[in-house]
């Protein structure tokens, strides 16, 4: 009791996943083999990777860490647990903070999620992070270059997170408000339109777009038209993270 080791509190988490999985399969499995013996072909094919998982997870091993991208969608139905993205976040002494290889405990975690696990380690100090957010943002900053970080731990954390999800953030800007949305990377032009309204994918025409850096150092909209700088983009342009998007549409 008290004793520091997250190797095995990370495997006490995980087991009681797996378990909370296993139960959730072997239901399933009675389910869809009904439906499979109608001749259904995906049925068929939905109870072979429940059937994979059932053993694969018996063994105590993880969803994501052994289905394929196309099995994990085809299961997806059924939000298991085992199959979400995995972000290890160790509180560590302040002390270590930049220097995590000096910490005997993170060393070790580090190697068992990297080489066991397959998954990133975001290293932060609780403490640290405490102190943050009762200063001013001016001095905050002030606080994390002392400590040579640029970002704070929750701000590194949602860096991370929108990594591990795949996830992109595109703007729009207006006279009234400035907004920011969340989607896939990969998503086209069209697709992201539909973030904003429907009828903004179904009438879509072009997208008039800048990258925020450009459109910082240019300071306004009008100023980058000014410059050439505004590209008309289709509907099959590929949203890139940080792009400022203005969508023409008809409906």
């Amino acid at each position: 009791i008290g004793e520091i080791n997250p190797i095995r509190d990370i495997e006490i988490i995980n087991t009681e996943l797996i378990i909370k999985d296993l139960e959730f399969i072997e239901k399933s499995i009675e389910k869809v083999s009904k439906i499979a013996k109608t001749g259904s072909k995906e049925a068929e094919k939905e109870l072979e990777i429940l059937t994979k998982l059932n053993n694969e997870l018996s063994q105590g091993k993880m969803a994501i860490n052994v289905l394929s991208d196309e099995e994990i969608e085809i299961v997806s139905k059924y939000q298991l647990l085992t199959a979400k993205p995995m972000l290890i976040v160790p509180n560590i002494d302040d002390k270590f903070l930049g220097k995590e290889h000096q910490d005997e405990n993170f060393v070790k975690l580090y190697d068992y999620a990297l080489n066991v696990l397959k998954v990133r380690v975001l290293p932060i100090s609780a403490k640290i992070e405490s102190e943050i957010v009762e200063l001013p943002e001016s001095e905050a900053k002030a606080f994390l270059n002392e400590l040579g970080l640029k970002l704070s731990g929750l701000q590194r954390l949602a860096i991370e997170g929108y990594k591990l999800l795949n996830l992109i953030t595109f703007f729009t800007i207006g006279e009234k408000e400035t907004r920011a949305w969340t989607i896939k990377k990969g998503t086209t032009a069209q697709k992201a339109a539909g973030k904003i309204h429907s009828d903004m994918e179904k009438g879509f025409i072009r997208a008039e777009v800048i990258h925020y850096d450009e459109f910082v150092k240019l300071g306004s909209w009008t100023k980058a038209k000014e410059e050439g700088k505004i590209r008309l983009e289709g509907k099959d342009y590929i949203v890139q993270d940080g792009d400022i998007i203005i969508v023409r549409f008809n409906v």
